[in-house]
């Protein structure tokens, strides 16, 4: 396949060790080291114990100083021994892994020019305009016999556009070309150059200035060329005559026979230079020998500084090619596009099974199940008038990420699909006012039924038309940057959607295209279809998917949505007790590891600025080490079992039976990797999946018409800020928020399905709530100064907490972050008047936020006159001061050391 010529480059050959990435910011170097191989001689004899271990340990000090020296700075088992962590099993697999991801690298190799090319298969596949009046059209279906193009510009003809086997239809590897040219309009004569160009964005371009072709070559030969230079372009047998003449004089041999032995070269070249030393000068080129009496001498040429960089200076005349192309009206007045915009289109194929018409693979704008009718792809080529123009770069991400979870269909207050433009207007500036920095999309990738959310992807490389159309969408990107805002997009590689009529299964008539083959292939639960990572081409879509997201969308980061689905052949249904046994064996899926290791280092290399987020139930070791260190190389992950534990709190275990201990230790997770580390207080699942939200449980009684009492109102608006500020504070650098449950959104989310008779009542927002006085607005208003908090304080950027007081009788937790001391009782009945708390620095601690404040929907128990305190120089906690503060029930405080007192 033709290798592509994109910014940023990089180069990498099979046997060379360095993968230069060059970016157009900021370089960067990633090593791909060659294979290490040590060869040791055995002998047979009695060896003492003791010194066969010391002499194996010799051994691998040994092998491991080759490996460190040759790989530079790659060791495949580094976070292991960072982490102080010894299994020789996982250390073993690691090594294995790396070695078989080396293999998979020279493979791709011998397809692609380099890692760029595998990652931007998008600009070959698929419909492309071509600038010589023609479409080109390319996909990859190895299991077809013949591939044509149908839709309603040729009739839905099978014939008309198409490729057969063995005719130059594909390649070697199951790729079908096809060109479908322009057509000439009635009375307009073809263009005099075969191929000439056409530029499709500009109206007017240079060759719509009336010169003919004849006058652009002659003036270009007149203007490029100085005198004498083009002598011997014109006169093409004068050169070779110039030079038998110089070799054999003006009457040499003209038979071989007359030729006779030819003297050496050396002999020669004095011979000609004693005959040529009165010549007047020349204009021509200026060679000469390098003549230092040495053997070799004579083949040394010499060229005239200042001629040389003459002709290093003259550009060639390409400006002059550029007065040969037309403009789009040119284009249009000569020929009908052979695909108009919006024309509605699939690929048909004949397979040893028949005949079949699929949505082509890599269509970016599709009309899923239309009318009832099957589904079809739309040529999405619109006029430059109506192409979207980028008004905003993209911004640098921040030190911590406070994420606002979004889905665009759900996002109105009206019983229906809202649309991209409707986000963009409503949504956004509500975003922005709230205080979050980046939004998360989820259902944005083409899927199979609304009702599914937009897990089961159809069509990988197209926005979902429910929601409006590409350039839609480019807008609503564009906004979010012009807000501040970081776009995230939730990719699902993890599996695809069964449905053959619109996805990816049995593509080509087969069933080994993009997926396994038998029980491997279907998610043992959800109907899904997996992938086959260990494949060349899945690798190419897949990769080349990523880049696409980011090259024509300019999205900011991914969050690669259930991660365990493709790590493990049992999909992630098996129990975990955290053995390292249970990561390395035979039910982990390397290609899948490996596949996220090359996404990783390509996405980074690719555009240094992005994010990777993983989402995996299982935490899978080493998710966010380097790629160099035997890591997979993600940015962040989830923890979603802070989630799901304040979800069975509330469920299942009464107010006063709460485990500090557990909630801490919960909202820690691993605390090797809690820098790393994005939290949810409740995440999209609990209420999309046919759960309750947080709020639905603590602020509602079940029945809609039923009004809540103030002292429930109370008990759940206190609960909620409390479990919201602690999982926003104590985590790692990130924090999600679900659409609406920064207000604490009442009812839960529930989408049109058979169940509920296709019913949009709760498939919405209620942003009405935001205009009322009560308890929403409060909750927002809470919510709001929550994330000013972390704005102005840097609070998640900062280091990891010092939890220094968890006491589960009193039901009290504090910990110190930075210069910042938070104190929560979460006891429902229990107050405490001067309650103790240790810090470590002398001075002065002002209440910052407090949860209790009657702006909040609180008590205001404690006095604006009580927010500032200072410490006593006593022990407590293990530290060396305190401060005795109030805490009545239900109620959080954060406090800030304002003043420090030296003693």
């Amino acid at each position: 396949m033709a290798s592509l010529s994109l910014q940023p480059k990089f180069s990498l050959h099979p046997n060379n060790s360095i993968l230069h990435f060059h970016p157009q910011n900021k370089p960067q170097i990633i090593f791909f080291t060659r294979k290490v191989k040590i060869k040791t001689k055995t002998k047979c004899s009695s060896i003492d114990p003791q010194q066969q271990q010391q002499k194996q340990r010799e051994s691998f000090t040994r092998k491991k100083k080759s490996v460190t020296e040759t790989e530079k700075g790659v060791d495949p088992v580094g976070f292991l021994t960072k982490l102080g962590i010894t299994h020789k099993a996982f250390a073993q697999f690691l090594r294995e892994r790396y070695k078989s991801l080396k293999d998979l690298k020279a493979e791709i190799f011998t397809r692609h020019l380099n890692l760029q090319e595998m990652a931007s298969g998008f600009e070959i596949l698929g419909t492309h305009r071509h600038k010589e009046h023609r479409v080109d059209y390319m996909d990859w279906a190895p299991g077809a016999r013949y591939c044509a193009l149908v839709g309603d510009f040729n009739g839905w003809s099978p014939t008309t556009n198409a490729a057969r086997e063995g005719l130059y239809g594909h390649d070697d590897y199951g790729y079908w070309f096809i060109i479908l040219e322009d057509k000439l309009r009635e009375g307009e004569e073809p263009d005099e150059l075969y191929f000439q160009q056409y530029n499709y964005v500009d109206d007017y371009d240079k060759g719509d200035s009336g010169v003919t072709i004849d006058e652009v070559f002659q003036r270009a030969n007149d203007e490029y060329w100085e005198p004498g230079e083009d002598r011997f372009i014109k006169n093409r047998f004068e050169l070779p005559a110039k030079l038998y003449e110089r070799l054999f004089g003006p009457n040499g041999p003209q038979t071989i026979e007359e030729l006779g032995e030819i003297p050496d070269a050396e002999t020669r070249y004095k011979a000609h230079k004693e005959l040529h030393k009165d010549d007047p000068p020349s204009n021509l080129p200026p060679f000469d020998v390098i003549d230092n009496g040495k053997e070799y001498d004579i083949f040394n040429v010499v060229v005239d500084p200042a001629w040389q960089e003459k002709f290093r200076n003259k550009k060639p005349p390409l400006a002059y090619w550029t007065e040969t192309r037309k403009g789009r009206k040119a284009w249009l007045k000569k020929y009908t596009p052979a695909i108009p915009h919006g024309s509605k289109y699939r690929v048909y194929f004949n397979t040893p099974d028949g005949p079949l018409e699929r949505v082509p693979a890599w269509a970016n704008f599709i009309q899923p199940d239309a009318e009832g009718k099957q589904a079809y792809a739309i040529h999405w080529e619109p006029p430059p008038e109506y192409t979207y123009k980028w008004k905003h770069t993209a911004i640098k991400p921040p030190k911590s990420l406070r994420i606002y979870e979004c889905h665009v269909g759900i996002s109105g207050s009206e019983p229906k699909i809202s649309s991209f433009n409707d986000f963009t207007e409503k949504v956004l500036p509500h975003v922005k006012r709230a205080g979050y920095n980046a939004i998360q999309l989820i259902g944005i990738v083409e899927h199979k039924d609304y009702f599914t959310v937009g897990y089961r992807v159809t069509n990988f490389f197209a926005v979902s038309s429910r929601y409006g159309t590409p350039e839609d969408f480019k807008r609503l990107v564009d906004e979010a940057h012009g807000l501040g805002l970081l776009v995230f997009l939730d990719i699902v590689h993890s599996y695809s959607a069964a449905d053959e009529m619109v996805g990816l299964s049995r593509f080509d008539g087969s069933n080994d295209c993009y997926f396994h083959t038998g029980k491997r292939g279907h998610h043992k639960y959800w109907g899904t279809r997996m992938f086959k990572y260990g494949d060349l081409d899945v690798l190419h879509f897949l990769l080349s998917n990523l880049n696409w997201w980011i090259s024509e969308y300019k999205i900011d980061g991914f969050h690669f949505h259930s991660l365990a689905s493709m790590l493990y052949t049992h999909n992630g249904f098996a129990s975990f007790t955290g053995d390292l046994e249970e990561y390395c064996n035979q039910y982990v899926d390397n290609d899948a590891v490996k596949y996220l290791i090359l996404a990783n280092e390509i996405l980074h290399a690719l555009h240094p600025n992005i994010i990777t987020i993983a989402e995996d139930v299982t935490f899978y070791p080493g998710l966010c080490e380097p790629t160099s260190q035997g890591g997979l190389g993600f940015d962040y992950h989830v923890n979603l079992s802070a989630s799901e534990m304040w979800l069975s709190l509330l469920k299942n275990t009464p107010d006063h039976e709460w485990s500090m201990s557990k909630i801490t230790s919960t909202l820690l997770g691993n605390k090797n990797y809690a820098d790393k580390m994005l939290v949810y207080a409740e995440n999209h699942n609990q209420s999309i999946s046919g759960g309750q939200s947080l709020a639905e449980i603590l602020l509602s009684q079940g029945n809609d018409k039923a009004p809540q009492s103030n002292e429930l109102l109370l008990r759940g608006s206190s609960s909620l800020k409390m479990i919201k500020l602690i999982t926003f504070t104590i985590g790692g650098r990130g924090y999600l928020n679900f659409m609406g449950n920064e207000f604490g959104h009442p009812k839960r989310v529930e989408f049109p399905m058979p169940s509920n008779n296709f019913s949009f009542s709760l498939a919405n927002r209620c942003w009405d709530l935001l205009e009322k006085e009560g308890v929403y607005q409060d909750l927002f208003r809470f919510d709001k100064d929550m994330m000013k908090l972390d704005k102005n304080e840097k609070v998640l950027s900062r280091g990891l907490p010092n939890i220094h007081h968890v006491k589960d009788t009193n039901m009290v937790i504090s910990y110190l972050r930075g210069p910042l001391l938070f104190v929560f009782n979460f006891h429902p009945t229990d107050s405490y008047e001067r309650y103790c708390i240790g810090v470590d620095e002398a001075g002065e601690y002002q209440v910052i936020l407090n949860t209790d404040e009657r702006r909040y929907g609180g008590q205001g128990i404690v006095k604006e006159e009580q927010y500032l305190q200072r410490t006593i120089s006593k022990r407590v906690d293990g530290l060396r001061n305190c401060i005795k503060v109030s805490l009545p029930s239900r109620t959080a405080q954060v406090y800030k050391l304002s003043r420090i007192l030296r003693i």
